[in-house]
């Protein structure tokens, strides 16, 4: 089956509205762009966009998802995920593990072994393509190995585990900025503003990647807020944050990609006040790079959402739908 696609929409004044089964977008020079419905699973919305209510509840209907992304550093400020799942049962199961200790850590440990495992793989295939940063790549990977053995072979609190995952982080993109020219000024990763352009691309990258994750808890009739490894936050949908960790290191890996192909380069950057912002030019370029990698990204999740829900106690997937 043919993976859907996205629909970016990345420009100013333009009316987002449907007819019947399609989308109509009119540019403010009078252009008009018909969508069919079932031509697109998501859309990306990142500049002025005007809309209504009957068109939002259309695309509800049709389950696709809308992510908002906002400001000049393309925050994910809302979603629109569709019809929430009708399960209940799972719900309730979901909110058990969260209350039991035991079952807690159990989810968090099994998301950060992942992320851990990923994070090292990277590192491993750099070794061989920088071979001239072999030391402290090597380093990093051999610390990252450390800390997921004493994940597994040690019964941590969730308090342990998430100082586990700050070791972790800063041991890899200790290494992982070794990868990257000193031109881009990329010594480690800072978010609010991003200071420099790996930066600006890893926040852009996990901010499309969180969005697919929503979309996926929401879709399965799981309550997205409510995570493991995350701690639930007033406004961020923890679970999907949980989610999406085992999945950072692809993005990574394309960020470095983009620069090592020189697809993306300064020019395709500004810098002001301290920050660094992707231009026009280089988010469509993003962007597309972005969308060859979503779809094994989408699997993945859908997997593993379903493979999570399995594992809850009471709330058995119906064997039509398993993966």
């Amino acid at each position: 089956m043919r993976e859907m696609a996205t629909l970016y929409i990345d420009r100013k004044e333009v009316a987002l509205r449907h007819k019947g089964k399609s989308l109509e977008l009119r540019q403010a020079d009078g252009e008009i762009r018909r969508v069919p419905f079932n031509m697109v699973e998501r859309i990306v919305i990142h500049g002025s966009v005007e809309t209504d209510t009957g068109t939002l509840g259309a695309l509800a209907d049709a389950g696709i998802g809308v992510a908002l992304l906002t400001g000049r550093f393309g925050r994910c400020q809302a979603s629109l995920t569709g019809r929430f799942g009708n399960d209940v049962q799972r719900r309730i199961a979901q909110y058990r593990a969260h209350l039991d200790p035991a079952a807690s850590s159990t989810i968090a440990a099994c998301l950060l072994r992942r992320k851990l495992a990923a994070q090292q793989r990277l590192l491993s295939s750099a070794e061989r393509l920088r071979p001239d940063r072999r030391h402290p790549l090597i380093k990093g990977r051999r610390t990252l190995q450390e800390l997921r053995m004493r994940i597994a072979e040690e019964n941590m609190t969730l308090e342990q585990l998430r100082g586990i995952e700050g070791a972790a982080a800063s041991a890899y993109f200790s290494a992982y900025r070794n990868l990257f020219p000193e031109s881009l000024g990329f010594t480690a990763r800072r978010r609010r503003p991003p200071p420099d352009p790996v930066n600006a691309l890893l926040s852009l990258g996990y901010t499309l990647l969180y969005a697919e994750s929503v979309k996926s808890v929401h879709a399965a009739g799981l309550d997205p807020f409510l995570g493991y490894l995350h701690e639930p936050a007033h406004g961020r949908e923890s679970l999907a944050a949980d989610f999406m960790e085992p999945l950072r290191p692809r993005i990574d890996a394309l960020v470095w990609r983009l620069f090592r192909d020189r697809e993306l380069r300064d020019e395709h950057f500004t810098r002001q006040e301290g920050s660094c912002l992707l231009g026009k030019t280089g988010r469509a370029r993003f962007y597309a790079a972005y969308e060859e990698e979503a779809a094994a990204l989408r699997r993945w999740l859908r997997l593993f959402t379903h493979a999570f829900i399995r594992r809850l106690p009471g709330a058995e997937m119906p064997e039509e739908i398993r993966p």
